[in-house]
């Protein structure tokens, strides 16, 4: 009998997600095509997208999504191919993105299985997790609809060489702003000036940061996007513009802080007249298929370019994986390649 690995919770982190220990490794009987009721898909694993949201998943708290409860499969959007069906929505061969999680085959119910998007020409399977994405459509949904900026404005994205920032700098300067990005290194500040095309782009462990961020916001700053929260919030409080607008995508500097520290510059909000919003992708999820073809028309145009970061090595390498995204080691989208799609679809 075949089977599967899935990755499921074992207990609550208070810190850092702990390889073998936050998570464990379970085989199980792999589901077969005798196994589908009608409305359903069986669907094995090919990409696992890694997000810094998972991480405020597995916190016994409230949130726009339930919390990971412990012993179940840890929770993931996923590139997967369909083994069999008994849904109209999907056939077998078809490569789709789902929520299928950590595991390697699965049965889903239709409506947890997206219909499969038409690439563009320069397109690849991995972008329905990154450009073409949740993070592409979280990047396109916070900048286009709370950032809105406008040519000439200058706008900052925090975190610009990740997976939804190097979107966001990217649609912001289609729009006609100056932009700025903060990244961690040398090397990630080099491919957002030159290839990414970022009037601007900061180091943010460079001892001279915060001089070098106040001297590149001259005319202070139009529109905040920010992906790390903490310090560099706090620095664009205190460089915002009158009636700036603040998009609070994520504070992935305080995700595995066990003492969460809010902004000083607060009060900048009331003198400056800011306007601070967060959002969720989901709020938008009847706009996603009229998203998705203008990011496909961008990225087909040479408008928006991507990196990915995949990690080789199975669904056993997630684990380690998660925390490459807290420790600045992906450029642009991280996954783990689950399976390769070259290999065959088996049942």
């Amino acid at each position: 009998m075949a089977q599967s690995l899935q990755i499921e919770l074992a207990e609550r982190p208070t810190g850092d997600i702990i390889p073998g220990k936050t998570f464990k490794q379970v085989t199980v009987p792999a589901p077969t095509e005798a196994d589908l009721k009608d409305g359903q898909i069986l669907l094995e694993n090919l990409y696992l997208s890694l997000d810094p949201a998972m991480r405020g998943w597995l916190d016994d708290k409230r949130s726009y999504v339930p919390p990971v409860q412990i012993g179940e499969v840890m929770r993931g959007l996923n590139v997967a191919r369909v083994l069999a069906s008994k849904s109209a929505k999907a056939k077998a061969g078809d490569i789709v993105t789902c929520y299928m999680g950590f595991k390697e085959v699965g049965i889903l119910p239709e409506d947890r299985v997206d219909e499969a998007f038409p690439l563009p020409p320069n397109g690849k399977v991995t972008d329905l997790l990154g450009v073409l994405g949740m993070t592409g459509l979280t990047a396109y949904f916070g900048m286009t609809k709370i950032g809105e900026p406008k040519a000439g404005e200058t706008v900052v994205v925090s975190a610009a060489a990740g997976a939804t920032g190097s979107v966001a700098a990217q649609i912001a300067k289609i729009k006609g702003a100056r932009v700025i990005g903060t990244a961690g290194s040398d090397e990630k500040v080099k491919w957002l000036k030159e290839e990414l095309g970022l009037d601007v782009a900061l180091n943010y462990k460079d001892p001279d940061f915060k001089e070098k961020f106040k001297q590149a916001t001259p005319n202070f700053i139009d529109v905040f996007f920010d992906n790390v929260g903490g310090e560099q919030l706090d620095m664009a409080l205190a460089q915002a513009n009158k009636f700036s607008r603040f998009v609070i995508c994520g504070g992935i500097s305080q995700y595995n802080e066990k003492e969460k520290k809010g902004p000083k510059n607060f009060l900048s909000v009331v003198s400056q007249r800011i306007k601070i919003q967060g959002f969720i992708v989901f709020d938008y999820a009847e706009e996603y298929n009229s998203a998705r073809k203008q990011l496909a028309q961008w990225l087909s145009e040479g408008k928006i370019k991507r990196k990915e970061t995949i990690v080789k090595g199975g669904l056993r390498a997630a684990e380690e994986a998660m925390n490459y995204l807290f420790k600045g080691k992906n450029t642009g989208k991280l996954m783990v390649e689950v399976k390769n799609p070259e290999d065959a679809a088996k049942l």
